[in-house]
């Protein structure tokens, strides 16, 4: 209800979750700095917090999907905004990840979408060519920054209508 929105907009819908997501504040500094924002929120902040493994919800048929992709020859990368807490709290989620080629959580370059650093940090870690990809995302503006550099996008709103719309593209 309106105080679970009240908690999202002073946590994960905030500015201050990006600078989180970006690595250039620490778990315990990005707490501290909620609270002194929402001092009312406090005890709801701690908590979740605490425990941030509903934040990400694991989708079974994405390793079969990464799988597809690959034995027909195509790389798979992801590239998230995430920080270092939520990436240990919520790995049983991400073990996708090990099936793919590689990636960037934005934590580890200090960068998040959808700033076009990012995205030049995938293409030259990996030598891929912004027209030979396809970058999949659930936020529009993600989407459009990477079609800005010249990468073929999809929002994603379900995990059927993206795998229909990248067939389309392949």
């Amino acid at each position: 209800g309106e105080k679970a929105d009240r908690i999202a907009h002073a946590m994960m819908l905030g500015p201050d979750w990006k600078e989180l997501d970006r690595g250039v504040l620490s778990g315990e500094a990005f707490r501290q700095l909620l609270i002194s924002k929402a001092p009312e929120l406090e005890q709801e902040i701690l908590l979740v917090m605490s425990d941030l493994r509903t934040l990400v919800r694991r989708r079974e048929g994405s390793i079969p999907w990464i799988q597809d992709l690959k034995t027909r020859g195509y790389g798979t990368y992801y590239l998230s905004n995430y920080g270092e807490q939520v990436r240990r709290d919520t790995a049983d989620s991400l073990d996708f990840m090990k099936e793919m080629d590689g990636g960037i959580m934005s934590y580890e370059v200090h960068q998040i979408k959808p700033d076009a650093e990012i995205f030049h940090t995938l293409l030259d870690r990996y030598g891929l060519k912004a027209e030979e990809c396809v970058f999949l995302d659930d936020t529009v503006r993600n989407v459009e920054a990477a079609q800005a550099l010249g990468i073929a996008g999809i929002v994603v709103t379900s995990q059927e209508q993206a795998k229909k719309e990248l067939e389309t593209l392949l």
